[in-house]
């Protein structure tokens, strides 16, 4: 989970990035845009003679009108970061209480298995003991057993005697 987070932390640090960048240009425009306009207001002709229109030569509105596009691109491509920003910071805070659940979890398994290790060297020691008693009695029987076959023995001979 946590390559999840840091992905998103890049992608989110990538967004940051490219929303300076664009801010960068935003204003660069901006101040273009207004250095022209000053120009064009000083009454500062084109060297090149073009037409004007409405006082303004048609480069120079060529120009403003190209600024304003690029200044309502930026502005929408800025838009649009700034939500995956905001959703990439939901993200991550949705993951990071993944992170937290899953690690409570973990937690709470690791805690239950060392229980149930200790409880299986407990029944495997109660199995010992059960086994070695086990072994003691069936030697306990089988030795008992032959005392029982030789009294046997004894009272048919002694049986047979009479």
């Amino acid at each position: 989970m946590t390559g999840g987070v840091y992905v998103a932390e890049l992608r989110l640090k990538k967004l940051f990035e490219d929303r300076e960048s664009l801010q960068d240009q935003v204003r660069l425009l901006k101040s273009q845009l207004d250095q022209r306009q000053k120009i064009g207001s000083d009454g500062v002709q084109d060297p090149e003679g073009d037409g004007l229109e409405n006082g303004m030569d048609s480069h120079l509105l060529d120009l403003q009108r190209d600024a304003n596009r690029q200044i309502s691109d930026l502005k929408f491509k800025l838009v649009k970061s700034e939500q995956e920003v905001t959703a990439l910071e939901q993200n991550i805070i949705r993951l990071e209480g993944q992170v937290t659940r899953y690690k409570s979890a973990s937690e709470n398994a690791e805690k239950v298995e060392d229980e149930l290790k200790v409880e299986k060297r407990k029944l495997q020691r109660e199995l010992r003991s059960a086994l070695d008693r086990i072994e003691e009695l069936e030697a306990s029987n089988a030795h008992l057993s032959k005392r029982l076959e030789k009294m046997k023995a004894n009272r048919n001979a002694l049986l047979a005697q009479q």
